[in-house]
């Protein structure tokens, strides 16, 4: 009631479409590495291991390898420091979160028949965090050739005049309210001052040299429910499938500063200006996995197992603000304010993630430990916004298709027990989904962690460090410079295991 009573009040305007970017595809096509304490301790690799909560992530049969019923809970703190650097100037920030991680349980039926090869079938739901958006990055530098007034000429070139000054803001579309704020900040002026001019210049004084700030902070999660039965064969094939409901809630602030000291002109041209973005994403998906596993000799097996697209209903709330500055040569400081206090709320739409394949192999040494690897490729340029022919999507989906590639990661883990107690270590590393390499680099982790088996009750804990670097603008259009950013993430678990 809050919400819509807030949205009533400071204006509501309903568009068919907000400029979706690639990036915005990237981030609800990947997950981050969650899960139980045991799991996240030998970095995930559990594709032919199963018998943990969080394996049924990776592959549903995993849950037919319990053999007795089971529950648990994962807390976490997370830390993620980004380190920037922007043309020579570095600066850094953090941002630390306590979470519950990680809730599910597990239930095996037996079938003691001895004439049925079926043995058993084990039920579960898990609830998983799958990637926590808690970030906050800080970019500053002195831009030596290009002005956000790049932005706003991206957006007005080819709108006319009369479209951005006749028709209120709230009933213009996202690319004119980009022009709207650009003509109205005096960042940008026609070539003609006539309604079908379609033509604009910057009014940011020429020379280069512009400082500039950009702040980022974004709070929310993804989250993944899942519903999964599997089931086994002469205890030696495992079969499992999953049904899983997505949850997002995604949350950006952002604003960017800019000035410059360049020689100011008779007529009045900008000296400094702030612009602010908001945008609040939420909604639903769904997805499905299939998994097998098979037991090749007592010690040695095998995983394979497939995650479907995801299919996410989505809607976006976005609100604007820009404050500038102009001047004119001998003459004082004007401020101008475009803050048109409304919440544009957007139409639903539908975004396809890409689905993943997961090849498993593992080696069981008896009761002393395990070695395990796994390898998942994804096809990130299959990601796509929907429905396709909507002319609004075509072009990102063409950029997502021509600047994303397939990725593959690669996951290790190994544990080894010594009675009571468990030693665990693991690596992963996944591959850019970017052609280029360097929007989003590759993706570095080391974990290692530690169990004590009570009986009935397990206590586990794992700590992991996460590196990946990036260099992703601080705007999709028009403006694209941005900042090299190397991004390290520690992760600390806390599991406890109750068997019922």
């Amino acid at each position: 009631m809050k919400k819509i009573v807030f949205l009533l009040i400071t204006g509501l305007t309903v568009s068919v479409s907000h400029s979706q970017e690639v990036s915005d595809a990237i981030r609800y096509s990947q997950d981050n590495l969650t899960g139980t304490a045991r799991f996240r301790a030998m970095s995930g690799a559990f594709g032919a291991v199963g018998g943990d909560l969080s394996s049924m992530s990776v592959n549903p049969a995993g849950s037919a390898i319990f053999s007795n019923n089971q529950m648990g809970v994962t807390l976490s703190n997370q830390d993620i420091k980004n380190k920037s650097d922007y043309f020579g100037n570095q600066t850094s920030d953090k941002e630390n979160s306590f979470l519950l991680n990680q809730v599910g349980a597990v239930f095996v039926f037996h079938d003691h028949n001895p004439s049925n090869n079926w043995k058993k079938i084990a039920i579960g739901a898990t609830y998983e965090n799958t990637n926590n958006f808690n970030n906050n990055t800080v970019s500053v530098g002195t831009n030596p050739t290009n002005s956000i007034a790049n932005y706003f000429l991206a957006y007005a070139n080819g709108i006319s005049l009369g479209d951005i000054t006749q028709i209120p803001y709230k009933d213009q579309f996202y690319n004119e309210q980009q022009a709207y704020f650009g003509y109205r900040g005096y960042v940008i002026n026609p070539v003609a001052n006539t309604d079908d001019n379609t033509q604009y210049v910057s009014n940011v004084p020429a020379g280069g040299n512009y400082y500039q700030e950009n702040e980022t902070h974004t709070s929310g999660y993804n989250g993944k429910l899942s519903f999964n039965i599997a089931t086994s064969f002469k205890d030696r094939l495992y079969l499992g499938a999953n049904l899983n409901v997505h949850i997002t809630d995604f949350r950006r602030t952002s604003t960017f500063y800019e000035d410059n000291d360049n020689p100011l002109q008779s007529t009045e041209t900008i000296s400094n200006l702030r612009f602010n973005n908001e945008l609040y994403t939420y909604g639903n998906g769904f997805s499905f996995q299939l998994g097998a596993i098979a037991k090749v000799t007592e010690s040695f097996r095998l995983g394979l197992a497939y995650e479907s697209n995801t299919w996410y209903d989505l809607y976006d709330e976005v609100s604007q603000s820009l404050y500038t500055t102009t001047q004119a040569a001998g003459g004082q400081p004007i401020n101008n304010n475009v803050n048109p206090n409304i919440v544009n709320v957007y139409e639903s739409y539908t975004l396809q993630t890409p689905g993943k394949t997961t090849f498993s192999a593992a080696y069981v040494f008896g009761k002393s430990g395990l070695i395990s690897i796994d390898y998942a490729i994804k096809d990130y340029g299959n990601a796509k916004y929907k429905p396709t022919n909507d002319a609004g999507f075509r072009g990102v989906n063409s950029d997502i298709s021509n600047q994303l590639t397939n990725s593959g990661e690669l996951r290790v883990g190994a544990e080894y027990k010594i009675n009571q107690f468990s030693l665990r270590g693991g690596y992963r590393y996944e591959g850019s989904p970017y052609k280029n390499g360097t929007t989003i680099g590759d993706l570095n982790s080391y974990s290692g962690g530690l169990g004590y088996n009570f009986g009935g009750t397990k206590v586990d804990l794992a700590y992991s460090y996460l590196e990946r670097k990036s260099n992703q603008g601080f705007f999709a259009t028009g403006f694209t410079d941005g900042a090299n950013i190397t991004s390290k993430l520690n992760n600390v678990s806390l599991t406890l295991l109750f068997e019922l």
